[in-house]
């Protein structure tokens, strides 16, 4: 059938006008493009088949076609015709039936296959793009938070897997959806987080994994605009577009942000011999980095396929889905997974001002977003402190390391580590930003959580299928003596106590902290540092283990609570990282006072910083040796004595932290830091 109307190139993707839809694509290099209209997503052949006229429906290289009363819920696709010449990087396939690369939602089929075979008809088995009405939401007055940076806090976390698990409470038909997310905003209130950072919710091939295994992380999208439907609990074609923002609408409410992992780097069409859902088959040469060979993929991603996110179109696409998720979805900010690959030209080479980086820089949708890049890629790219842009924040791979090495008591880490723990000046300073540029970590979704981190000297892998080869090796982890578990109480303690150690370090360092869904109750993946296919309870929060560790629960909440108060007392004040070190009056030590041992084999670090313009000093002592070492400490306005323990992980809990104004006062000269223990004291000036 042939096209009703002409339609127009603008917006790209199903627009609702009035009396219908508007339809617009991109594609070069194709010689003819047909409209699908599907009643259900099953359908095996489309309601209605409407071929485009390029005479009449096609505008210099767009697609576009009005098509009357067409409504929202409606699933389409499209077929592409165009020459089949992967020597040139040409790959269409008129068999596929397409999603549209701006679609806002998508549906997948019961008998959805990830068919790879050129020439075979997939209408039965393809996903489907879904017709939204992007301004049809009652959002209720609501808007994005925009929250300081100093004041947030981030807790990165699975959609599905928060409240999957049987104990979670959540009722059966919601556990691992976005409506069971919002039953459990009250425990994420009483944690005391800022913001949480949703690993992947655009729309993935959960069959891009080995055979027989999930891919639950969620890294391989085939939509940048649609929420993945499978965290939905309605069914609906507009269901999950629905639901995404009733739990963006109630985490705002509850004061929390909501950060997405997005990929923007590859999709779930892997290499040479991978699926075509959408972009290979609309144009693969304007949407992959190709090799010299162009019937070859780049793989700067270790996905098979590299986005080729400085091509005009692409970058295009890029800050579209941005604003799309920003000013329709009301999300706060972005972490950009593999980011350093933004900065690839179409060659692969590293660009000096990648232009689709300054895009989203410069955007004035996204002025007030977070943007926080994962600055290196899979091929060698590293580019931590270095990372394009004056107001990126950077996940902070050097503090990850390098408070792992030191509380394994590696020879030569205090010294890196006292740099860490100051905002990296040493890495930051250079560029006169904020401290919180430094995004500090000592876990992530990637490699072990906190509890396998102090459990096991290696990974254990087994369960992927891959023969234990796949995930890092350097994981700079100690099992405390007994690889896995145990139940040996010293072990068990001493472990309880390196979990206190990681935290303590992470949210009281200057930077923006992170910590990992579970890490609060020591959630184990049973010494899986890659359990990017383990959809079960590898993956899951158990709740059980929320009463079961407690005190260390508990030990979180206050730290939290007390990290919230000291940066409110900070955000309006516009410091760089060099102003806060200056005007933090840093002292270092060691054992003794102003002498700070940075030799190799030091496994100690104490400074003190005077703070509120004088009125409050803080001392921090790490102990990283293997016994007790007393430690001198400094005076107190001019006084020996005076200071209060807030924070001593050696101590069993209630003592091991406390509110500050509950800290114990202390008498003498000295403190004992027990072996592998972290101190945190304070004292208040006489008025």
């Amino acid at each position: 059938m042939k096209a009703d109307a002409a339609g127009k190139s603008a917006p790209l993707g199903a627009t609702l006008v009035p009396g219908g839809v508007n339809f617009s694509a991109y594609s070069k290099h194709a010689t003819g493009v047909e409209l699908l209209l599907f009643d259900g997503e099953d359908d095996s052949r489309a309601a209605r088949t409407i071929s485009l006229d390029p005479a009449i429906n096609r505008t210099y290289h767009y697609w576009h076609v009005f098509v009357p009363d067409v409504r929202p819920g409606q699933r389409y696709g499209f077929r592409v015709d165009g020459p089949w010449d992967p020597a040139r990087g040409l790959r269409f396939d008129r068999c596929k039936v397409l999603l549209d690369p701006y679609g806002r939602g998508v549906v997948v089929p019961r008998n959805y296959t990830r068919d790879t075979v050129h020439g075979h008809d997939d209408a039965a088995t393809a996903m489907k793009s879904v017709v939204v009405d992007s301004g049809g939401y009652d959002w209720e007055g609501d808007a994005p938070i925009c929250r300081a940076s100093a004041r947030t806090i981030i807790y990165e976390m699975h959609v599905r897997g928060f409240t999957r698990h049987p104990s979670s409470g959540v009722s059966e038909e919601l556990r691992g959806t976005y409506a069971g997310l919002i039953q459990k905003i009250p425990y994420l209130q009483q944690l005391g987080i800022t913001a949480v950072e949703l690993l992947p919710v655009f729309q993935f091939d959960a069959q891009s994994a080995p055979p027989g295994r999930p891919n639950y992380w969620g890294y391989a999208p085939v939509s940048f605009f649609a929420p993945h439907a499978a965290f939905s609990s309605l069914t609906a074609p507009l269901g999950p577009i629905d639901e995404f923002r009733d739990m963006v609408k109630a985490l705002h409410r509850a004061g929390i942000e909501v950060i997405l992992d997005v990929v923007y780097n590859h999709t779930a069409e892997d290499g040479a011999d991978g699926p075509t859902f959408c972009y290979r088959g609309w144009d693969n040469t304007a949407y992959y980095i190709l090799e010299h060979d162009r019937s070859h993929y780049a793989n700067y991603t270790g996905t098979g396929n590299t986005l080729n996110a400085n091509h005009p179109i692409v970058r295009r696409m890029i800050v579209d889905s941005l604003r799309y998720w920003v000013e329709h979805m009301h999300v706060d900010g972005f972490r950009f997974d593999l980011a350093s690959i933004l900065s690839r030209d179409e060659q692969g080479r590293p660009l000096q001002n990648p232009p689709v980086l300054w895009d989203i820089e410069s955007d004035p949708v996204l002025a007030g977003t977070k943007l926080i890049a994962e600055a290196w890629d899979a091929a060698g790219l590293y580019q931590v402190g270095s990372f394009v842009g004056d107001r990126w924040k950077e996940w902070n791979g050097h503090f990850r390391d390098e408070v792992r090495s030191f509380f394994r008591a590696d020879s030569g880490s205090a010294a890196r580590l006292a740099d860490r723990m100051i905002g990296s000046p040493n890495i930051y300073g250079h560029e006169h930003r904020e401290a919180e540029q430094s995004v500090n970590f000592a876990t992530c979704h990637d490699g072990f959580t906190l509890n396998d981190l102090t459990s096991y000297n290696h990974k254990h892998n087994e369960a992927n299928g891959e023969g234990n080869r796949d995930g890092a090796n350097d994981n700079r982890s100690w099992n405390c003596g007994v690889e896995g578990p145990t139940d040996d109480p010293g072990v068990e303690h001493l472990r309880n106590r390196q979990v206190k150690n990681f935290l303590t370090a992470t949210l009281l360092s200057v930077g923006m902290p992170m910590i990992l869904m579970g890490d609060e109750v020591r959630r184990t993946q049973r010494g899986n540092n890659n359990a990017y296919c383990c959809d079960d309870e590898t993956s899951w929060f158990d709740w059980t283990l929320l009463m079961k560790h407690a005190d260390l629960h508990r030990f979180v909440t206050l730290l939290n609570e007390q990290r919230r108060r000291r940066d409110v007392e900070y955000e309006n004040e516009g410091a760089t990282l060099i102003d806060v070190i200056r005007r933090a009056d840093l002292v270092w030590h060691g054992t003794k006072l102003r002498q700070p041992d940075w030799s190799e084999n030091s496994h100690t670090l104490a400074f003190s910083a005077g703070l509120r313009g004088g009125a409050l000093q803080i001392h921090f002592i790490l102990n990283a040796y293997w016994e007790a070492l007393d430690f001198e400490l400094p005076a107190v306005d001019g006084h020996t004595g005076n200071w209060s323990r807030w924070i001593d992980t050696a101590l069993e809990s209630p003592a091991d932290i406390v509110s500050l104004t509950a800290a114990q006062a202390l008498t003498g000269t000295t403190y004992s830091a027990q072996a592998r223990s972290v101190v945190v004291l304070v004292a208040s000036h006489p008025a």
